[in-house]
């Protein structure tokens, strides 16, 4: 068991960075891990990855929380803000992970209170995720959290001849006090009235 755990939120990468993003990325889809690629990916495809994602951190539009180890990488994940004017205030948590070496640390929970945390001081006022549908242990360790599920399309998520549910959640974080809350009532920008339904003349007395 490592004796320390440190986070850190990289910015830039180094060589250290990128080989440890590496291993780990390439090691959590060698064991069937959900984040995203259907084999294990390759050190230009991990490196490219981590120059976008690192890229959005500078622009003020990702923050990358990683998990060192022993001097190694144990543990990572992100969120990203979605694109669009209209939902700069929401932002997407993605890539969550351990390395197989260290589970059973408690490193997702602090990644993603780590996430949570920074997120609210950024000023963001949503997070979201998606989980597939049989990642159980993800599903209650984001439930915990506060994370609720507002939908799933079921069996979309392709992994060989297996489907999978995509279940989607959410958070809400604090918003300012100048905010109002306006939901799906009718009224405000982009706003339309339903259609009346006209009955048939034969209907009619």
């Amino acid at each position: 068991m490592p004796s320390e755990i440190d986070l850190t939120w990289p910015t830039s990468a180094d060589l250290r960075l990128q080989a440890g993003t590496h291993r780990l990325l390439h090691d959590v889809t060698e064991l069937g891990g959900a984040i995203g690629f259907l084999s294990p990916p390759t050190r230009a495809d991990t490196d490219a990855w981590l120059d976008g994602v690192l890229a959005a951190v500078r622009a003020g539009d990702a923050a990358l929380a990683v998990a060192m180890a022993d001097n190694h990488i144990a543990a990572m994940g992100l969120w990203r803000r979605m694109p669009g004017a209209v939902f700069a205030h929401s932002a997407t948590v993605e890539r969550v992970m351990a390395h197989p070496s260290a589970r059973g640390l408690g490193l997702g929970r602090q990644i993603v209170t780590a996430l949570i945390d920074n997120a609210r001081n950024t000023g963001l006022e949503t997070l979201t995720l998606g989980v597939r549908g049989n990642n159980h242990g993800a599903i209650e360790l984001y439930e915990q959290l506060g994370f609720r599920e507002w939908g799933r399309l079921p069996n979309v998520i392709e992994i060989g001849n297996d489907r999978y549910d995509d279940i989607r959640m959410y958070l809400e974080l604090p918003r300012h006090p100048t905010i109002t809350l306006r939901g799906s009532q009718p009224g405000g920008p982009g706003w339309s009235p339903r259609r009346q339904v006209q009955e048939p003349a034969d209907s009619l007395p």
